[in-house]
């Protein structure tokens, strides 16, 4: 859409305040347009909008005109001059995303360690949550475009200091660097290496995508340094939260639920409350679920070490002076053992994954339809599910109900289906 300014005031108001009255009239002016000017410019030629009260007390008036594309949305067209950069950074910002975090964390869970999976997963939510909350707060915008250029698209709307995608690739990365350092038996400077290269390549993919500018992601990392040093001495308490009393899970549920209700006003509607819902209720789903397990002692007690494979038959000799027919290739052991370790964990993969989106999509459509029954508007109505009482309660329960599933009812799934 055009915008056209009439009269000296509003050009007085853009000089004297600048870029950042620009946006909020513009976003405000959207949001209105959306809601009910929308009618009038499909039958008019122009409209006239009067915006009130602005800064010192001045009125002035936008007038509207559609343009030609109006109905169609504005796509910014660039040339890719490197494949090699593009997909690396394209691949690397998908490591900060939904995507990758409802495959590794699962992956964590069910293969690797419970344990490590489970602080892993809350010390993230914290991170995160800090995160999401500084940036309504902040209210920093994001690069302009142009001349910058945007490859994502979905959180175009929400404000960009920090860098939240920054701080899970440090948080998730440095704890598990420092949770496996006398956990597990590795060269500390190798992993050391790889958590700084995963790292740099999601802060690097915000630079390349046009997301964010250098100072967000510096502070993204900042933030999250000084979070992991705060919290480290508590991550004992963490690792004892599935042995607490009766009344905890209720606590894991309302207090997380409570943030996401109560979660700072945005001026324009923007995904950053929902992801946090997700978030949130994730955690929550996995701390509840560690506590079940532990209470009702659904874990599965450690698989005895396996008995030596037999030693093979003696080869039986041959008429003499003909020589031995050749043995059929083998696998060397530490290959063998490599596929079967792959094997099993890439079906336990499969199996849980597939249980845990049933388990997303039921309960999604169900929540979402008890609340819109019950507020009585059309759950296909996307302006509806944005509504606070609405969004926040059907993702919690959705993501909630996720995290209990991942924790519990998989690994019951696995030793049903006889995956160790």
């Amino acid at each position: 859409m055009e915008l056209t300014i009439h009269g000296d005031l509003g050009r007085l108001i853009f000089y004297k305040y600048g870029e950042s009255s620009q946006r909020k009239m513009i976003a405000y002016l959207s949001w209105i347009t959306h809601k009910s000017l929308r009618g009038k410019l499909e039958d008019s030629p122009t409209a006239v909008l009067p915006c009130g009260r602005w800064p010192l007390g001045l009125s002035f008036f936008l007038q509207i005109t559609p343009h030609p594309s109006f109905s169609k949305p504005y796509v910014q067209k660039y040339v890719v001059k490197n494949y090699f950069y593009y997909y690396l950074f394209r691949f690397s910002a998908a490591l900060g995303q939904e995507v990758f975090y409802i495959t590794f964390l699962p992956f964590t869970h069910w293969n690797i360690d419970p344990f490590l999976s489970r602080r892993l997963i809350i010390v993230w939510v914290l991170v995160m949550y800090i995160g999401q909350v500084a940036k309504d707060i902040l209210k920093w915008p994001r690069p302009l475009s142009p001349p910058v250029v945007k490859l994502e698209k979905r959180v175009i709307a929400e404000y960009g200091m920090p860098s939240t995608h920054a701080m899970a690739a440090t948080v998730i990365s440095f704890t598990l660097l420092i949770s496996t350092r006398d956990r597990y038996q590795y060269p500390f400077v190798l992993g050391l290496l790889m958590a700084v290269l995963f790292s740099t390549l999601v802060c690097l993919s915000r630079l390349y995508t046009g997301m964010h500018t250098v100072l967000d992601v510096l502070g993204g990392i900042a933030a999250t340094a000084v979070l992991l040093a705060l919290t480290y001495p508590a991550w004992s308490l963490i690792d004892r939260l599935d042995s607490a009393s009766p009344v905890f899970p209720v606590c894991a549920a309302v207090v997380p639920f409570l943030l996401c209700y109560h979660y700072p006003a945005p001026d324009f509607y923007s995904p950053t409350r929902a992801d946090t819902t997700t978030i949130l209720a994730a955690g929550a789903g996995v701390t509840i679920g560690s506590w079940i397990n532990h209470f009702f002692q659904l874990a599965a007690a450690p698989a005895p070490a396996p008995a030596p494979a037999p030693a093979p038959p003696p080869r039986p000799a041959g008429p003499p002076g003909l020589p031995l027919p050749p043995l059929p290739p083998r696998l060397p052991p530490w290959l063998s053992a490599l596929a079967a370790g792959l094997a099993l964990s890439l079906t336990k993969f499969a199996v849980g994954i597939a249980l845990v989106l049933a388990v997303r999509r039921l309960v999604q459509a169900l929540s979402l339809q008890v609340l819109c029954s019950w507020f009585r508007v059309v759950p296909r109505d996307r302006e509806a599910r944005r509504r606070l009482e609405i969004e926040v309660p059907y993702k919690f329960v959705t993501y909630a109900s996720v995290g209990i599933c991942a924790t519990t009812f998989v690994p019951m799934l696995h030793r049903f289906l006889g995956l160790p």
